[in-house]
């Protein structure tokens, strides 16, 4: 995926989850944060960011906060941008043939970003975007989930029921070395994501290659339970 119209800029404050005070050609902007994480460790005072110029005059703020700089790693911290990776991969073969693609699927009582048919048999995949990262070794949750902890328990079920079921973490930067669930932040999470597992979802993980502009789906990364 690609953006366009994007600057750079100097990250100086947060007041809060849905906004940033970004330096930006000398002037301090309003910029709206495409991620209501806690993001703590992508932000420091003075990061290296780039935001996306918004198009539409209704808005109040011009800016969209999206990629930053981490040590030598750029890093997308957009949590719309997964879920349009994925369906760019899914449909460039990411899973091998798949039918039927279909976006906002409810099953059960829940609603999953993704159902398709695969070797005839109906699918749902849940995907979760993931920016917390130290040494190359990235976790998930950020913050405690409980709409996450939902999912993986609708995805059980519906494994339970014969369904193709899977959870694919984004990760939104590239050259890591595995991803493990960030039991210290939510216990709640982990328990659920070994128990769905253990009811035959797959649970995979992926990076991303990361430019300024641009975010698109890499390799496979290993993901210990």
């Amino acid at each position: 995926m690609r953006y366009g119209k994007m600057v750079p800029g100097r990250f100086l404050a947060r007041p809060n989850r849905f906004i940033a005070h970004v330096q930006i050609d000398g002037r301090t902007e309003i910029c709206h944060v495409k991620n209501t994480g806690r993001c703590r460790e992508l932000l420091p005072p003075g990061a290296q960011v780039w935001c996306q110029v918004a198009d539409d005059p209704k808005r109040k703020t011009k800016f969209d906060l999206i990629t930053v700089q981490k040590g030598q790693r750029l890093i997308n911290m957009d949590s719309q941008a997964p879920n349009a990776a994925v369906k760019e991969w899914l449909l460039g073969g990411g899973l091998g043939q798949v039918e039927e693609l279909r976006a906002e699927t409810v099953h059960g009582d829940s609603r999953f970003d993704f159902s398709f048919v695969r070797s005839e048999r109906r699918c749902f995949l849940e995907v979760k975007g993931v920016t917390l990262e130290t040494d190359g070794v990235c976790a998930f949750p950020d913050a405690p989930t409980e709409r996450g902890t939902k999912h993986l328990r609708g995805l059980a079920q519906a494994a339970r029921e014969g369904f193709g079921a899977y959870v694919l973490f984004v990760i939104q930067m590239p050259d890591v070395r595995y991803l493990h669930p960030n039991d210290a932040t939510d216990p709640a999470f982990g328990a659920a994501l070994r128990e769905a597992a253990a009811a035959g979802v797959q649970v995979l993980a992926v990076d991303c290659d990361v430019t300024v502009d641009t975010m698109t789906i890499g390799k496979a990364v290993e993901v210990r339970l």
